[in-house]
Formats: C-alpha cells, structure tokens, sequence
C-alpha cells in the first residue's frame, strides 16, 4: 500500500470520531454525526467540465475489488449492495468517452451532500508515493534500515506486529540480528515520511527500483508530531505543511530525532512487484490513481464509493486558489483519516508533488454519489464489516527479501498516518 500505508498536518487531528451507520432497514443507509442532503447534478459547480471519462477508468478499478463480494456482504452493506449493482453495468458498459461516461454516474447515482457534525464542509488532505535512495546493503551511507515485518506473522485479519517496542526502541535496534532488513536508506527522515506515506520508491544504488508498501505496524497510537511545532510557536498553524517538519528535523538533527519519537507508531513494508510506471496499491487492493484515489474513514465509507470534492486547493502556488472540482474515489484509509466528511487525496509521486500533497489542508464539499437503489435515512447501527478485495492476478507474488507472499493473504492497506503538519 499505500501509497499505505500509513498513505498530512499529520493531517491536523482535525475529524469526528464516529463509526460506520446504516439503517436497520436492509436497504437504506445514514452516516452518525452527519446531515446528508439531497442534491441534483446541476448543483455539483463545475460537474460538466470534469473528465468523467478518466473518473470512470477509475471507477473500474474499484470495480474489481466490489465485484468479489458475496450475496452477506452486499446484503449488511447497503452502498456494497449498490455499488456492486452499478460496477455489473459498468464492466457491460465497455469504453465510455466523457459524455457517456458522466450519463453512466447520472443514471445510477444521486449526489448526496455530508455535513459533519453541523458543519457545512468536509475537510482535504493530500499524500503521495514518497521517493529515497537506498541500498540492499548497509554502509557508511546508508545506515538506516527499512523493516519488514516477520514471515507468517501478518494475514488479512491482522496487522499488527511487535506491539511492545514502540519507535524509540525500534530505532535504538531492537530488530537487529532479526534479519527483517528490507533495505537501508540514508536519512532516518527519509524513513519515517515513508512510513507517513505508506509506500516509497527506492532507488538503489545499483540502479534498480524498489517499490515497498505497507504491510503492517507496531499498532501504537499515532502522533502528528506537526501539531508539537504549532504549540512551540516554531510554525505557525497556517503555514503548517510536511515541508515545514522536514526542513525543522534537517536543521535541528537532535530535536528532530525527539519530534520523530513522540510518534511511538512504527511501520513496516512488503516489497511489491510494481513496475517503474505502476501506482501502488491502496487499502482497497487496486492501483491508487493519481487526482482520483481518495484514503476515507473505512470504518465509515465502503471503498469504491464515488466522492464528489468541490474545494480551493493551494495547488499551483502555496496559497488555495486552484479550483478542484472533481469525481474521486474511495480507494484507501489511513489512521488520521477520520469522520464521515474527511479525506486524503492522492496526488502520486515526485519531488513537486510531495510539496504539493504537503502543503493541502482545506475545507470544501464532500458529496457522496449513492447508487440510485439505496434509499437514505433510518435508525443507524453500528457495523464494521470487512470489504473485499480483488483476487490476485495469477502468478502475482509479493515479496519482501526472502519473505514471500500472495496479496490474497495480506493486509495491502496504505497504513500512513499522514503528517498533520
């Protein structure tokens, strides 16, 4: 995962802490905590200029994982139910150019606005697949390792692994002499964004590319260490970004080293056969895509589920005056992704991207696009159920070192934790 896994102000401890809602009627859902309104399409500012076309391809993606579910879990689910429904008449559909594309979201789906918690807008985020150099081989450059977890320890049902040493014990080599090195990288803030992230390109220094994504964690609580700089009066909550930790932890070496450690989360990685061209993986188990893959509260949202965003984002300069209206995705989680009107947009990788991805913090409207069959409204009840992922393409084999693997078997959710800045 993920852009994991974790896949921001890390990302500002902003959210709700609400868990997911249907009605106890079998076909109708709600979301605690939130007021959902009913839209129409022409509502959704600028819903005709976006490439519905691109956000279909998208949609297909998500459609893989939907498709395996069975008639119990559609049926606990209602917007599983639904949206698998609409994936059966998307893969009949074929190729759709961008007028066909967006008839196919209008005929079977209504928009549906989420206000949480009395609020009118929902609030964004942005994460991205990190890039380092490294070695398979420790040296005098590069000393810092990238951990896998142990073989047999991690199944899709759990992903938790050496709950009693938190971070300062890890980096203090606990693990050493387990033989779980991945590979070593040469700035120990270079490792922990990866893990932030949730997925990292390593460039090693025999010229191979190495793709890791998380794979699991030492399930300690997450810190935004971002919100220990705002309280000092370092940075200014405003100016708040992923640049603004980094450029603290490369100029004061011994107090990052402390800002880092009151993170006590660890995460560990899975080499992934992911090609130099190939997004990595997101909770749900497809191919993030860069500007339409949306990490959710997954407790809350079923992957898959179309999100309509409407927001002024700091995209092309630092300040939030680029128009982002777009259909997005719900391909991933992250554990600072939490509400039902919260999400991290995944913008890719590369150097102006990760300023770019670190630099979102803004509130906008979070409209939901539920499948036409699924009613709103009812007595909510708490339900937590899993969401299936699509079968492994055969001969897919998820490595890491001499640990081997199939996706069917592991947890490929993008775990990061996101700086809050």
């Amino acid at each position: 995962m993920p852009l994991t896994s974790l896949r921001s102000l890390y990302r500002f401890g902003f959210g709700f802490c609400v868990i997911a809602a249907v009605s106890a009627q079998a076909d109708a859902m709600s979301l605690r905590n939130a007021k959902l309104e009913a839209l129409s399409f022409s509502a959704l500012d600028g819903w005709k200029d976006d490439d519905q076309a691109a956000a279909f391809n998208a949609f297909l993606n998500s459609c893989r994982a939907i498709l395996n579910a069975n008639k119990v879990m559609r049926s606990a689910r209602p917007m599983l139910g639904g949206l698998f429904k609409a994936c059966e008449r998307a893969v009949g559909a074929g190729q759709l150019d961008r007028d066909q594309a967006r008839a196919f979201f209008e005929n079977n789906f209504k928009p549906v606005r989420v206000m949480p918690g009395g609020q009118p807008e929902g609030f964004f985020t942005g994460y991205y697949e990190t890039e380092v150099e490294g070695s398979r081989f420790p040296s005098d450059e590069y000393t810092v390792p990238i951990y896998a977890a142990p073989t047999g320890t991690v199944t899709r049902k759990k992903s938790t692994v050496f709950s009693d040493l938190d971070r300062t014990k890890i980096e203090d080599g606990a693990l050493a002499g387990k033989d779980l090195e991945i590979c070593y990288v040469k700035s120990p803030i270079d490792a922990f964004f990866a893990q932030i992230q949730g997925s990292t390109r390593v460039k090693l220094d025999n010229g191979r590319l190495l793709r890791l994504n998380y794979i699991a964690s030492n399930g300690m609580p997450y810190t935004p260490v971002g919100k220990f700089l705002i309280d000092r009066g370092i940075v200014s909550k405003e100016e708040m970004s992923m640049d603004k930790i980094r450029d603290y932890m490369e100029a004061n070496p011994e107090e990052g080293k402390a800002l880092r450690r009151k993170n006590r989360s660890f995460v560990f990685f899975q080499e992934t056969p992911l090609r130099v061209n190939d997004e990595c993986l997101g909770a749900q188990g497809v191919p993030l895509t860069a500007g339409r893959s949306l990490a959710v509260d997954k407790r809350i949202h079923v992957y898959g589920t179309p999100i309509w965003v409407e927001a002024q984002l700091p995209i092309e300069s630092e300040k939030p005056e680029t128009k982002f209206r777009r259909l997005l995705f719900a391909q991933d989680t992250g554990s600072a992704i939490v509400g039902p009107a919260r999400a991290d947009i995944y913008f890719g990788h590369g150097e102006e991207i990760s300023h770019i991805a670190g630099r979102i913090k803004q509130n906008g409207q979070f409209v939901l696009l539920v499948p036409q069959n699924v009613p709103l409204g009812g007595t909510t009840v708490a339900v937590a159920k899993d969401i299936p992922l699509p079968k492994p393409r055969p001969g897919l084999v998820v490595t890491a070192a001499a640990r081997t693997t199939t996706p069917a078997t592991v947890n490929v959710r993008a775990h990061r934790h996101k700086p809050r800045p």
